[in-house]
């Protein structure tokens, strides 16, 4: 009887491994196609699109020499989205913390009225404001540079909202016992608060920096000069309307990738848990 249930158990976690491995295969099916067409030419996209078909002839390097070519602008480009990414969300996690923080601990008047106006933030799309971002941005000087990509949202209402939600689960014991020991709300706040908040921050990080470097519309707005462009906007450059640089623009676009999975890997720890306890409040 033991036997036949450790070979059930056994058989159903086996099923279940390779449920999991047709799920990755498939999720990342279109990566790999991606990063296989970025080895051939033109010609040989326009002729037979995206698919996995290898030929030994075709394969070449030229298309990463073109796009890391000192007289391309590609480098730059990238340095310029890390940049923007890593100070937005390094800011943008700061201040949004610290305002859900704020809204889930501290009872002052209209507190639910600031939060109910997080709510319908969040179910305003970013279209609709960007012509009075855009007239603000003017006015306080900062088209076409980076400062004028990052400002506008670092207090993002979803980072709030999920701060807020996250924070309100935590003891409140950790509060009184460092009122305590003689902390300021600030002390608690980076000492004792921030690091139980860590599985939120790693979350957030991830999708706000997700958000920040693949963000297309407004830097297009914001940045003028071909130096100071983020890697979206400088790729939609490299197109013409006879499509001849598909090659170059897939190869920059598999480059563009490696962040991003660097990013996801090494918060992928704390992603889960952070999402789960976020969204309950204890």
């Amino acid at each position: 009887m033991e036997t036949t249930r450790t070979s059930a158990w056994t058989i159903n976690r086996l099923l279940l491994l390779l449920l999991f491995i047709g799920f990755a295969v498939f999720a990342l099916f279109p990566l790999i196609t991606l990063t296989v067409a970025s080895f051939k030419p033109a010609q040989e996209l326009i002729r037979f699109g995206l698919n996995l078909r290898l030929d030994k002839e075709l394969l070449t390097f030229d298309n990463y020499k073109h796009i890391f070519s000192p007289k391309e602008h590609y480098l730059t480009w990238y340095k310029n989205s890390i940049l923007i990414t890593v100070i937005y969300t390094v800011l943008c996690l700061l201040f949004s913390s610290m305002v859900g923080y704020g809204l889930a601990v501290y009872k002052f008047k209209l507190r639910n009225v600031v939060f109910v106006l997080v709510l319908v933030i969040m179910a305003v799309p970013v279209e609709i404001i960007m012509l009075p971002l855009y007239q603000l941005a003017i006015k306080l000087k900062l088209i076409n540079n980076m400062w004028g990509v990052i400002l506008p949202f670092i207090v993002a209402p979803l980072p709030v909202f999920f701060f807020r939600q996250y924070a309100a689960g935590l003891p409140k014991d950790f509060l009184d016992a460092g009122r305590v020991d003689g902390c300021t709300e600030y002390g608690i706040f980076f000492r004792i608060m921030m690091p139980l908040m860590l599985p939120a921050f790693s979350s957030m990080a991830i999708l706000q920096a997700l958000w920040s470097w693949n963000n297309f519309l407004w830097p297009l707005i914001v940045l003028n000069d071909t130096d100071k462009l983020t890697i979206p906007i400088g790729l939609s450059t490299l197109l013409t309307p006879y499509g001849n640089n598909y090659q170059v623009l897939i190869a920059g676009s598999v480059f563009a990738i490696i962040p991003v999975l660097i990013v996801f890997v090494f918060f992928q720890r704390y992603f889960i848990e952070g999402m789960t306890a976020g969204g309950v409040k204890g």
